[in-house]
């Protein structure tokens, strides 16, 4: 009797624990449309002045798409502000092939201290932080959540590792740990350590949390 009685017990506490995740996570949809709903009509004039300072600069399209890791490895067209040269891809992938150093920094960080193919509008759009904005439409769309992991390339899945399958379990964000742990230098395989660690340990409390630091990360870097 005692052993269904422990049985019985923890069935309970699992299911309080399942519930209780389930709230969080209705909360943090809610959140997500609210909020992302709110920032982009008073963000519009930005939205559009951005638009405007990009194709006045260079050729090529304002926002562009691309193919990113998504929850439960998922992938989902991204959305955001052109704040490199139109190329970058090509561009880059050409740089990987002549130059060495170039191609060592890339490998280890995923991205590169001071790239060559950003735009002056970019660089400035980049510091501020609002080269993501469009993302709030992905936000809005469910593709993403307002606190999460980066959105990782599909062409960095195998150097993510044993962290991968911590990382898609749940959505990636505008911001996120990583973002907020000012420990912007760490390499590829440090961030994905630290990302994975959020999704094993997401909550309400860690989410206020990072949403509110961001803000302070945001002010510092202005």
């Amino acid at each position: 009797m005692k052993g269904s009685h422990d049985m019985n017990e923890t069935t309970v506490m699992s299911s309080s624990i399942s519930i209780s995740k389930s709230v969080y996570l209705k909360f943090k949809r809610l959140f997500d449309i609210v909020v992302s709903s709110i920032a982009l009509i008073i963000l519009s004039p930005i939205l559009v002045g951005v638009i405007i300072a990009i194709r006045v600069e260079s050729k090529g399209k304002a926002v562009f798409t691309q193919e990113r890791i998504g929850l439960n490895g998922k992938l989902f067209k991204l959305y955001k502000f052109r704040s490199m040269v139109e190329n970058a891809d090509e561009v880059l992938f050409e740089m990987l092939k002549n130059d060495k150093e170039i191609a060592k920094e890339y490998k280890l960080n995923k991205k590169l201290k001071d790239d060559p193919r950003i735009t002056k509008v970019g660089k400035f759009i980049r510091k501020v932080s609002i080269d993501e904005l469009p993302q709030l439409v992905n936000v809005l769309k469910g593709d993403m959540s307002l606190i999460g992991n980066r959105p990782y390339l599909p062409r960095e899945k195998d150097d993510m590792g044993r962290y991968y399958n911590d990382i898609i379990l749940s959505k990636p964000g505008i911001t996120g740990l990583w973002q907020t742990s000012g420990r912007n230098d760490t390499t590829f395989t440090q961030r994905c350590k630290i990302e994975s660690e959020y999704s094993k340990n997401m909550s309400l409390i860690m989410d206020i949390k990072i949403f509110f630091k961001t803000f302070i990360v945001v002010f510092r870097g202005l």
